[in-house]
């Protein structure tokens, strides 16, 4: 996925070329600069920092603001957690922005995956699911950060609970994301991982020099 932007001077360059010099502050690159945020979503493909550029022309070019492209953005940081990329998004966003009904929505989204509230997070997408729809892979990609946290926080865990946690999953889909963590089924208990695997005994020596402590021995007389 190699987008080109046209400079001034007539020459070609990759878009990701162009990030990494002053151009990125060019506004006649913003059409560009959107296609290629719209290809994102499309193809389930993601560059932070072509999106953070797309903030960033905002805020100096507000009257060309585009709120569609704003949540694409948006949404496609959520795609990432547990890394920090919408906080980097958020603190983008003009008063315009952020006073958007569907950018609060997706804010709040955001703080209830930081909560790991996945049963109350699914139950809001499903009240407003055209504001996702054009991102494709993006249950796929919280359902992955949902692993995460499962395999950081869990030994063992119920099947249902866990088929709630992503989504009411069906039992295909739920097989499917056992197989790809290497997680066990056994009587309606998933095992996640064992004591023994997360938890090694560490030996520790410590070598104290005579050397050193003859000065505190001598200030003790």
């Amino acid at each position: 996925m190699v987008h080109y932007v046209k400079m001034e001077d007539g020459k070609v360059m990759p878009i990701q070329e162009m990030l990494k010099s002053i151009e990125r502050y060019n506004p006649e690159h913003l059409k560009v600069i959107e296609e290629y945020v719209e290809e994102q979503a499309r193809d389930n493909q993601y560059d932070l920092e072509a999106n953070l550029a797309c903030l960033k022309l905002y805020q100096f070019n507000p009257h060309l603001l585009n709120l569609d492209i704003t949540y694409i953005i948006l949404l496609k940081a959520l795609t990432n957690f547990p890394h920090t990329d919408f906080v980097l998004c958020k603190c983008l966003l003009l008063p315009a922005q952020m006073n958007d009904e569907t950018v609060k929505e997706i804010i709040y989204l955001a703080d209830i995956l930081e909560k790991c509230d996945f049963a109350l997070f699914w139950t809001r997408l499903a009240k407003h699911p055209e504001n996702f729809q054009k991102i494709n892979g993006f249950n796929d990609s919280i359902r992955k950060f949902v692993c995460h946290v499962v395999g950081i926080t869990f030994q063992t865990i119920e099947r249902g609970y866990l088929s709630r946690l992503l989504g009411n999953v069906e039992d295909n889909v739920l097989r499917a994301w056992l197989k790809l963590y290497g997680w066990k089924e056994e009587g309606g208990l998933v095992t996640i991982a064992t004591q023994e695997d997360n938890i090694k005994t560490k030996h520790i020596t410590e070598k104290i020099e005579f050397e050193n402590l003859a000065p505190l021995m001598a200030n003790c007389l």
